[in-house]
């Protein structure tokens, strides 16, 4: 899937190997890695992408998407760029699973609030994230929507473009 969807056009990037956090919760501007842990983490992802057909990467989501500056300057070091989704989105709640209670949000609820958030606040420019590999408890993968995903917001006549042409 994974090659599928790189060589449509889409950014398959790497998300760290372990899915380290790198950052406590409470403290977001201390540590919880070494700048030797981060890059062996990530260089092993870059590796397994690169191991499928998927090189010449250039952009990094943070595990957890939380990260501070200190992941940002060890990522430019890599030659690579760190972004982010666009906040207010919730369809990186899609690594939620029913047992997780009143915070599991199900694919249809994640793609309802989207088109909520479409309605009231365009998607122009936005960055929407989507995990490929999430909890075995979920079994209701949002990626498993994505092709219908894309088809309902090309129907209301949005256009995807790669981060380095944005």
């Amino acid at each position: 899937m994974l090659k599928k969807l790189y060589d449509k056009g889409h950014l398959i990037g790497p998300h760290s190997d372990r899915h380290l956090l790198y950052a406590p919760w409470e403290d977001r501007d201390s540590l919880l890695v070494t700048k030797a842990e981060f890059r062996q983490d990530l260089q092993d992802n870059l590796l397994k992408l690169s191991k499928i057909g998927i090189a010449d990467v250039k952009e990094f989501i943070a595990p957890y998407e939380w990260y501070n500056q200190t992941i940002a300057d060890w990522t430019s070091e890599l030659g690579l760029t760190l972004y982010n989704f666009t906040p207010g989105l919730r369809t990186p709640a899609d690594y939620t699973y029913p047992q997780m209670g009143k915070k599991y949000l199900s694919s249809e609820a994640i793609i309802r609030q989207l088109l909520d958030f479409e309605e009231r606040n365009s998607l122009n420019g936005h960055i929407v994230l989507i995990h490929l590999g999430t909890d075995p408890r979920r079994t209701d993968k949002l990626f498993n929507q994505l092709e219908r995903l894309i088809d309902l917001l090309k129907n209301k006549n949005y256009k995807f473009v790669p981060l380095n042409e944005f």
